[in-house]
């Protein structure tokens, strides 16, 4: 199974990104996925999840409003559009199946708020 996320960079706040995670080697449209973000020094943090069976979201509370995770099954793709992005947003972001059980997380993908 190989991940890859894409779609950092820097923005300022107020600031939109949309970052993609491409996954190979499994079928993502029966799982749930999940973005994550890990800041220096921090642990790794659910940020949203996507329920297969509805696609149902779930998002933390400092994000419910401002991000939104999608997928598209045909590409086997996961999506996580950030709109109005803080400086408390930067980290680094990995998406993974939820709950994370296996370890097959990808290099992640950068994003930098500046205020």
């Amino acid at each position: 199974v190989q991940v890859v996320e894409s779609g950092g960079g820097m923005v300022q706040a107020g600031g939109s990104l949309r970052l993609s995670c491409a996954v190979s080697g499994l079928t993502i449209w029966y799982l749930t996925w999940a973005w994550y973000r890990q800041t220096p020094g921090g642990e790794r943090t659910l940020v949203a999840r996507l329920r297969w069976m509805d696609n149902t979201g779930f998002y933390i509370a400092s994000v419910k409003g401002r991000f939104s995770i999608t997928k598209d099954n045909a590409k086997n793709t996961i999506f996580l559009q950030m709109h109005n992005l803080t400086p408390e947003d930067t980290a680094i972001y990995y998406c993974h199946d939820d709950p994370p059980d296996a370890d097959y997380w990808g290099q992640g993908t950068q994003v930098t708020v500046s205020s």
